[in-house]
């Protein structure tokens, strides 16, 4: 993908618009497809139940191997009547391996839409003071990873699963011991999904700081990095020789990098930063040159929202490495034709760049 260099802009132009995001616990049952929470973790929440992305549409972009739920956003639009319900759905590949500077081939993005008057909820709130079961889905779903499972257990005919890799790893979790019993239980928690938390989000508030000295930002700058080191979430930093860290000595100092740190030093737990057709927080001057136009209208793909390397904490896996997750999404907010699921564009920007870019993937549909 072509990149460009942007300007960082100056402390005093900063006036937010911007929503945070914060994970806190939830009672499974409140993270429903009917009380349209957004969440991370878990298995998807769908909100359209009948037109869910096939699996080919749900595979890594450099590996091949199905993508797991990330997180989705609950963000509906009140100007469009047919986005009263909307939700954006992210998926990451969970391997080291494919993880490339400043690409994005390993994940994806779905947008998802329903007027309030709909075939699958109510036209008013449900009940989140009664323990109830969601919304089923009258599509099959994979037991493992929660996405849509067209291929069933040849032995039982009771369990789907969306292909064979996820139906490898159940069978090594439990169905193993089940399989033809005659009520075949679920085998338990899906090893490969991600620990789930609701999100929650409120304005940021940005207070008007003293600028510190040279000495202090140099201090802080080198604290950060030290964390990042200790954290393994440098890249390939770490590993390069004393020649290439001077040349780093100047992007840490960037005034991107230290616009980045500034921003978010009073809110330092946000993983989800919401401003649609707003701009995002970067990390560096080096950022998509053009984003790919809407594939369902054709029309233009605005910023909508990103998600913060302070995530990575919470996920317990330590194979998947971001500094930012820069999402774009139709201005439009277009219908999706013939689907319940439209591809969005996922921009991923890294802390380090030392690899050349490549162009992106193709995106679309069956």
């Amino acid at each position: 993908m072509k990149t460009k260099t942007v300007p960082a802009a100056r402390a005093s132009e900063m006036e937010s618009s911007v929503d945070l995001g914060f994970l806190e616990p939830c009672e499974e049952w409140l993270l429903a497809n009917k009380f349209f929470r957004s969440k991370v973790g878990g298995k998807p929440a769908w909100l359209e139940l009948k037109n869910l992305p096939a699996a080919k549409d749900l595979l890594c972009g450099v590996c091949g191997e199905p993508c797991v739920f990330l997180c989705q956003v609950y963000a509906p639009l009140e100007e469009k009547e047919s986005c009263f319900h909307r939700m954006v759905y992210l998926f990451v590949c969970a391997k080291a391996s494919c993880y490339e500077h400043n690409q994005s081939k390993n994940i994806l993005a779905f947008r998802s839409q329903l007027p309030r008057s709909n075939d699958f909820y109510g036209f008013d709130p449900s009940d989140e003071t009664k323990k109830s079961d969601p919304i089923p889905s009258p599509v099959p779903l994979c037991a493992v990873c929660g996405c849509r499972g067209s291929q069933q257990c040849s032995r039982c005919k009771k369990v789907n699963y969306c292909g064979v890799i996820h139906q490898r790893i159940d069978w090594k979790n439990g169905h193993k011991t089940s399989c033809g019993s005659e009520e075949c239980p679920p085998s338990g928690n899906s090893p490969i999904l991600f620990p789930q938390f609701e999100i929650v989000t409120e304005p940021e508030e940005i207070d008007a700081e003293p600028k510190l000295s040279a000495a202090e930002v140099e201090r802080k700058q080198m604290e950060e990095y030290e964390r990042l080191v200790s954290e393994g979430k440098t890249g390939e930093l770490s590993e390069l020789p004393e020649s290439e860290l001077d040349n780093y000595s100047g992007q840490i100092e960037d005034k991107h990098f230290d616009k980045f740190k500034k921003r978010i030093e009073a809110d330092p737990d946000q993983i989800l930063r919401y401003d649609r057709k707003g701009d995002p927080l970067w990390l560096s001057p080096v950022v998509p040159e053009s984003i790919p136009a809407c594939d369902q209208c054709g029309g233009s793909r605005k910023f909508e929202f990103q998600i913060m390397p302070q995530l990575l904490n919470s996920l317990k896996n330590e194979n998947i490495d971001w500094g930012t997750l820069a999402v774009y999404t139709c201005e439009q907010s277009c219908d999706p034709a013939d689907c319940g699921y439209a591809r969005e564009f996922v921009y991923k920007q890294d802390v380090v760049n030392t690899e050349p870019q490549a162009p992106p993937p193709e995106i679309g549909h069956e």
